[in-house]
């Protein structure tokens, strides 16, 4: 019985210090971590914050159209599809092209879901960054942002930056089990939206002006 005990917090220990601190940076270099992004301002005691990142081998443009049109019978979330269809956040696979209907996201819309609050957008700026604002919504505050930070011509960071306050000891506590699974979904998140912004034949010849994807940011 001690053994176990023994084992279990061995496990622990090592989720807590190493494992954990791995999982929210994944990816990430110091800049990254340094990086004042766009919502941060929003959620500034935040009890949670995780910045995992991707570099992406095209250029910002060819990124920020699977960005917009994120979302439940849009463009899907680009993770484990069968998970998130299974716990019904999607109904359909995510897509595999640009779909020009959905890409005139402004400031204001809401991204939705098919199970759970949808995603109201507090911030856009064109092609570098996109603000999620999921406070007020119950005991977790979260506030979950993109920016596309360009490392030359042909060469895009991708960054997602989760940060969430728990308004109780209970909500704490779920924040922490659920850190996993978060982690999980985010990364293969970002290596799904790489993967499709890297494939040229995915991307349509379709040209995007500014004006279509918002113009300007607003945070509020």
């Amino acid at each position: 019985m001690i053994s176990v005990l023994v084992v279990i917090l061995g496990f622990a220990v090592l989720y807590w210090f190493p494992g954990r601190r791995w999982m929210s940076r994944w990816g990430s270099t110091p800049s990254d971590l340094r990086r004042v992004m766009a919502g941060d301002a929003l959620l500034g005691d935040a009890t949670y914050s995780g910045t995992l990142s991707v570099t992406v081998n095209a250029p910002p443009e060819d990124i920020w159209p699977w960005l917009v049109q994120l979302g439940y019978q849009r463009g899907g979330l680009y993770s484990y599809d069968w998970l998130d269809r299974l716990f019904g956040y999607l109904d359909r696979p995510s897509a595999t092209r640009i779909l020009p209907e959905f890409q005139h996201l402004t400031v204001g819309d809401e991204i939705p879901l098919g199970r759970g609050p949808s995603w109201p957008v507090a911030a856009i700026e064109p092609y570098r960054a996109l603000v999620l604002d999921m406070r007020n919504m119950g005991g977790i505050d979260w506030v979950w942002q993109f920016g596309l930070y360009s490392l030359g011509e042909q060469r895009t960071q991708l960054v997602s930056r989760s940060r969430v306050r728990a308004r109780s000891v209970w909500a704490r506590l779920l924040t922490y089990v659920i850190e996993p699974a978060g982690f999980l979904m985010t990364r293969r998140m970002l290596i799904g939206i790489k993967d499709r912004a890297e494939d040229r034949g995915a991307l349509s010849s379709l040209t995007i002006p500014l004006a279509s994807v918002g113009e300007g940011s607003r945070i509020g």
